[in-house]
């Protein structure tokens, strides 16, 4: 049993560093613009992404638990080895000051550890592929919404004077903030949902875990496990829903930094229209279940309203960083994951 509680709380710390790691992706724009300090900033932030689970699905812990390996290959061991290899990566990619997916790099721990442990035959290559296809659909998705709400909001605001329009979207963006805080919790969450549950059910043949179960699991949810139906129960929605808050809450000022004044500048106008683009975009992919990465959709997004003023107005040499962290996130993340999971059968 211990072992199982060790993974179930590794998973949270996970959650919780989703959350500090990808802090910048809800509070970056209204912190660069200045529109709400830092503090109060990553505290509006957590508020939005722990009550999102009020309204979304989980159809994106459906897709993880079940849509990336084969139910079949899953135990203790696979689980241990996707945490470290998502673990190990976010924490590399935060020192370096890199918003890499902390989605793409559980994909690609769960990817590493379940070749290793049941070779191609234990992936499922239809959630794979969906979930690669968006590393290119979510920037692409969040430059084209961006670049049109810009076009929209631009030539509405010549109408008025400067002064006025930077007031309305002070206030607007509070709005536009929220919405993509909320969507962001509301996707990310659900990936360590997934994970935990898919353990959960990956132990109904362990005896010794019935505690941890019984403790988790009301009575529905455990005849469902046992049946072989994969759900998400309730407890885990809660706890990770509050990882990933008490993540944000803690903030990634590295990554902030980053995403808020490198890429380009932002002001008050161009924060409303890329929140705005980055919350449309993840609540469509959260509404197919998709595990969609909220760094790559909101650098998109960013990338759009500021190549939108004006081209040389974009820093593209941080851009193109940003984006070679992206492609080799999930490589990365499956050897790191192979390894543990290589290491920790080895030893045990």
């Amino acid at each position: 049993m211990a072992w199982i509680i060790f993974l179930i709380l590794l998973a949270l710390f996970f959650d919780y560093l989703n959350g500090f790691h990808d802090a910048a992706n809800s509070v970056s724009t209204v912190i660069s613009t200045r529109v709400l300090s830092p503090k109060v900033a990553v505290a509006w932030a957590a508020f939005f992404n722990f009550v999102a689970f009020l309204v979304f699905g989980k159809g994106v812990a459906e897709t993880i638990g079940s849509g990336i390996v084969q139910l079949n290959v899953v135990d203790a061991n696979l689980v241990f080895g996707a945490l470290v290899g998502a673990c190990a990566w976010n924490l590399i990619t935060w020192w370096f000051g890199l918003p890499s997916s902390s989605s793409h790099a559980l994909i690609g721990g769960l990817m590493g550890a379940g070749l290793v442990k049941g070779g191609f035959q234990a992936l499922v290559a239809g959630g794979i592929l969906k979930t690669v296809a968006f590393i290119f659909i979510a920037p692409l998705l969040g430059f084209i919404l961006s670049t049109i709400i810009g076009i929209i909001v631009f030539n509405i605001s010549n109408h008025f004077k400067p002064s006025k329009v930077d007031q309305f979207f002070r206030k607007a963006e509070l709005l536009s903030a929220s919405a993509y805080s909320l969507s962001y919790g509301g996707n990310d969450a659900q990936k360590t949902m997934g994970i935990i549950s898919m353990l959960l059910m990956g132990s109904m043949a362990m005896p010794e875990a019935a505690p941890i179960r019984n403790f988790l699991l009301d009575h529905h949810e455990m005849i469902a496990f046992k049946q072989g139906q994969f759900i998400v129960p309730t407890s885990v929605v809660l706890l990770c829903q509050a990882a990933i808050a008490l993540g944000t809450l803690s903030g990634g000022w590295r990554i902030i930094k980053t995403m808020g004044q490198k890429i380009t500048r932002l002001r008050p106008v161009d924060g409303f229209c890329a929140e705005s683009a980055g919350a449309a975009s993840i609540f469509f992919a959260s509404f197919l279940g998709i595990p969609v990465s909220t760094t790559h959709t909101i650098t998109g997004a960013i990338v759009g309203i500021g190549s939108l003023r004006r081209l040389s107005g974009v820093h593209w040499g941080v851009a193109k960083r940003i984006v070679w962290a992206w492609f080799i996130t999930i490589p990365a993340s499956a050897l790191i994951a192979a390894a543990a999971y290589g290491v920790r059968v080895w030893l045990f």
